[in-house]
């Protein structure tokens, strides 16, 4: 897995920047929050990939 587990990746973190930042949209306006752009969406996706994958790193450890 390794180098093309990463560069597999990629693409899904794009996607998942793309659909925060669209679905933000409508969960922004009944609460009464400003939008966010595509880079701040990255910077949040970023922030949650990094808080979650040693979760699942740990969790596939266990597995074995």
């Amino acid at each position: 897995m390794g180098y093309f587990g990463i560069l597999g990746a990629i693409p899904g973190f794009f996607l998942s920047s793309l659909f925060f930042m669209l679905l933000w949209g409508p969960i922004s306006n009944k609460l009464g929050l400003p939008d966010i752009g595509y880079v701040t969406s990255m910077l949040i996706t970023i922030t949650l990939w990094i808080a979650v994958a040693p979760l699942a790193a740990t969790r596939r450890m266990k597995k074995r």
